[in-house]
């Protein structure tokens, strides 16, 4: 599951299988708005979500549901945007995939926030706040400062017990695009591990595999022929 917890990275839940919540990575703070940064392991606590029972047979066909995002919040990803990615992973990556759905974050919800979860042959994606600054009741571990870094997100210290992650709007399509989204693929994929934290391991494996590296690859690739073009002339 990929959103905010009261540790201190946005937890995943735990998840035996692929048919039960897996939330990625991140959890939020308990409180209005107040997220606190947690482990890499989910948090035990996952926000009710709709159940859609998995197909016999998968068509490589999927629905993309879309809710009210909620007050003071808002989604980051767009069905286009959605079909647009998943579009150039191979077709047997997404053939399992059967529902995304773009969440509503509510009062209860926000006890245990999180980017994204996977449950089922579903993808839940949540909103984030309108002004894309998350703020969180301890200081950031390494790997929050990490990946921060690797997508071009900010920390800043507000206070002695008060942090605040910023984000812009390219940072944070860029993490819901090339993280949130592949992870939870990942945890559809992964049939093999049934440990909570082997499952998580693949998750981020596979983001990163297929959602960080050849992104990167594009860029430099396009700052190379800019390079070289410009040399050119």
């Amino acid at each position: 599951m990929s959103r905010r917890a009261p540790l201190n990275l946005k937890a995943p839940a735990p998840a035996h299988n692929n048919t039960q919540r897996a939330p990625s990575r991140r959890v939020a703070a308990v409180g209005k708005g107040a997220r606190v940064a947690g482990s890499p392991i989910r948090g035990p606590y996952m926000p009710p979500e709709n159940w859609y029972e998995p197909a016999e047979e998968h068509t490589g066909r999927y629905n993309v549901v879309q809710q009210q995002p909620g007050l003071g919040f808002r989604h980051i990803l767009s069905e286009d945007d959605i079909r647009e990615r998943l579009s150039l992973l191979p077709a047997a990556m997404v053939k399992p995939l059967q529902v995304v759905q773009l969440s509503q974050m509510t009062r209860k919800k926000r006890r245990a926030p999180c980017y994204g979860m996977q449950w089922g042959n579903a993808i839940y994606l949540y909103p984030i706040e309108l002004n894309l600054v998350e703020t969180f009741q301890r200081a950031p571990k390494p790997a929050q400062l990490i990946e921060a870094k690797m997508y071009g997100a900010r920390w800043e210290r507000m206070s002695a017990s008060t942090w605040t992650l910023n984000w812009t709007e390219d940072t944070i399509r860029d993490f819901y695009l090339n993280n949130v989204l592949i992870h939870e693929l990942g945890h559809i994929l992964d049939e093999r591990n049934t440990r909570s934290i082997d499952r998580e391991r693949y998750a981020e494996w596979f983001a990163l595999e297929y959602g960080y590296k050849p992104t990167r690859r594009k860029v430099l690739a396009a700052r190379a022929a800019s390079l070289y073009s410009g040399e050119a002339s």
